[in-house]
């Protein structure tokens, strides 16, 4: 007989980036508290604590993580920022007038200046700083991080989508996608000679039974010529291509952002080699104890998601969607 345990709860799976999202929420200064505390019991679910456990650390009713595991199960990690009908303070601005303010944190710059600060876009849309605070992160805009806020155009954007995720997901037999240790080097350039490099020692370091799938953007060092007959010779390197402007799909990255946080952003580097020893250091503290990243997110969802993404986009900017190379009707 199988039974179920309600302290356990419903299981909750994010992709990388999700979880990402909820950590940055959960830590941001202007995030409300009850926001903060809906992703700490979420991130607490994700590790896979039992109800009573949250509870208890949290300091809130078990009944209280049930239902946030359920609404975040149900809706997406977008649910921990809704209030219920009925409860809490009505929103003072409807949707037009948010909209408005999304599409000009998008679609403008402040006069003589790079990039919009609370401050500056609450006085020109005649609204507090919390307001805008809020906005920005439920849309997890930040304009002083980010030049342009982009989806990907790429004509083959399903393709790849669909190639990636389904190394991830389902890896062929005898195949190394991704382990928990990691390979790297620092270089100072970035050519097509120091990719070689690279690829030969992996060669060397690999046993040869294996196929080696390598996940990259589309930098054009990966095209060179003499890369490309390298690769030719070496068949059991197997390249896949992200699409342009999708380099969240590159669960690399997942490590780059554990390298930013925890060796970098707040670190002091007096010159290159300064910085060059961090790296290394990190790299060699983390492959002695590795944690691989495990990739949850189907196509489908992915799909699902970049769909609302680009319906809104689509509302703010007519056209901006299209794939380049493609004109519209005029």
């Amino acid at each position: 007989m199988i039974s179920f345990m309600p302290n356990e709860g419903l299981a909750i799976k994010l992709p990388a980036v999700e979880r990402t999202q909820l950590e940055q929420w959960e830590s941001a200064q202007g995030t409300p508290q009850q926001v903060a505390l809906r992703c700490r019991m979420v991130l607490a679910a994700l590790a896979g604590d039992d109800n009573v456990s949250i509870a208890q650390e949290l300091g809130v009713s078990r009944p209280t993580v049930q239902l946030w595991r359920k609404r975040v199960h149900e809706g997406g990690i977008g649910e921990v920022w809704k209030i219920a009908p009925g409860r809490g303070r009505k929103p003072k601005f409807d949707q037009a007038k948010r909209d408005q303010i999304i599409q000009a944190t998008l679609q403008s710059k402040p006069e003589g200046m790079t990039h919009w600060s609370c401050r500056l876009m609450a006085e020109a849309q005649g609204v507090s700083k919390n307001t805008i605070s809020r906005l920005w992160q439920l849309h997890n805009l930040k304009p002083h991080l980010s030049r342009t806020f982009k989806l990907s155009r790429d004509a083959n954007f399903l393709e790849k989508l669909t190639d990636v995720v389904g190394l991830y997901l389902n890896p062929p037999d005898k195949a190394l996608v991704l382990d928990g240790k990691v390979v790297g080097e620092c270089h100072s350039r970035h050519r097509h000679q120091e990719w070689l490099r690279f690829l030969r020692r992996l060669d060397r370091e690999f046993p040869s039974r294996l196929k080696l799938h390598l996940v990259m953007d589309n930098y054009g060092t990966y095209k060179e010529p003499h890369v490309q007959r390298w690769l030719k010779k070496h068949p059991r390197f197997v390249c896949h291509f992200v699409p342009t402007s999708s380099s969240w799909l590159n669960l690399v990255e997942r490590w780059f952002r554990e390298l930013t946080d925890k060796a970098i952003r707040r670190g002091s580097f007096v010159s290159v080699p300064d910085l060059k020893q961090a790296i290394d250091e990190f790299l060699t503290a983390w492959n002695e104890d590795p944690k691989p990243f495990i990739w949850t997110a189907t196509v489908e969802e992915i799909i699902e998601k970049i769909a609302r993404a680009r319906a809104k986009m689509e509302q703010i900017k007519p056209g901006s969607n299209l794939p380049r190379g493609k004109k519209r009707d005029l």
